[in-house]
């Protein structure tokens, strides 16, 4: 129970080290520079002991802000909102490497992914699109509102996208069933499980995905998708399973990897 009484004024900006501490108690590993930003949010006394009462019992420190930064942008991120990850910025540099005049993410989430797309090609025509309406909802507050659907992968995309989209991206749940208990507090209590939970290998949505891929995406049409390197192998068998070609895409630094589909034709 947080019990200590704030003196605020304006200028309570700089970590009072008893938030430091109860941070790294709660196991932040970044104590000191959460406990910057949660004071620099903070409005008053009250609220600052809100906002570390929510980090000590574990919720997300973007959600409790009400942001995240990705790919040097910050996005806006709500509560029950999967928040999203850095390893995903190699799917979005692949993205913007393919150069599409028209582009779909599935499965979006806030729709960083989009945003950071549109930011770097501001002529691309970028839809997004998730199965929850908690997500559509913020992805709305960072997207044009109109360009995001509530669809369960392509189920309630607009018919007329259909063979017009150059590069469908998709940052889908991909941890295996049984894995979900061995995550951190964070995620398995505070983001949705259906953003997490890929089904028993982890590649059930990614399979749906490939399955009806091929008849959105124009002849020379990317589809990219991000799994675990240790999936990898077992994706890009899925991938050709669905007559896709696929190669994979690592990077060790940010502990990302990314399959890349194309029709073989």
């Amino acid at each position: 129970m947080i019990t200590k009484t704030w003196a605020w004024t304006s200028r309570s900006r700089l970590p009072d080290p008893d938030v430091v501490e109860k941070l790294r108690a709660a196991g932040c590993v970044f104590a000191a520079e959460e406990a910057e930003l949660i004071v620099a949010a903070a409005t008053s006394s009250a609220h600052l002991d809100e906002l570390l009462r929510r980090r000590v019992a574990g919720e997300p420190l973007e959600t409790i802000l009400g942001w995240a930064e990705f790919c040097g942008l910050r996005v806006v991120v709500t509560p029950g909102v999967f928040v999203p990850r850095a390893r995903t910025e190699l799917l979005v540099r692949r993205a913007i490497a393919a150069q599409p005049g028209v582009a779909l993410d599935l499965c979006c989430g806030s729709g960083a992914v989009a945003a950071v797309l549109q930011r770097e090609l501001p002529t691309v025509d970028a839809h997004s699109a998730d199965i929850d309406p908690i997500a559509v909802e913020c992805a709305r507050r960072n997207l044009d509102p109109n360009r995001v659907y509530c669809a369960d992968l392509f189920d309630g995309i607009p018919a007329d996208l259909r063979g017009r989209v150059d590069l469908i991206t998709m940052s889908p749940p991909y941890v295996p069933t049984a894995r979900i208990v061995t995550m951190p507090v964070e995620a398995r209590e505070h983001e949705p499980l259906r953003a997490l939970d890929g089904g028993v290998d982890g590649l059930e949505i990614a399979r749906q995905a490939l399955a009806d891929a091929a008849g959105w995406i124009t002849p020379k049409g990317r589809f990219l998708f991000e799994t675990s390197r240790g999936q990898s192998e077992a994706a890009v068998a899925a991938a050709v399973a669905a007559g896709w070609s696929a190669t994979v895409v690592t990077d060790d630094e940010l502990e990302a990897t990314t399959i890349e589909c194309r029709l073989p034709w």
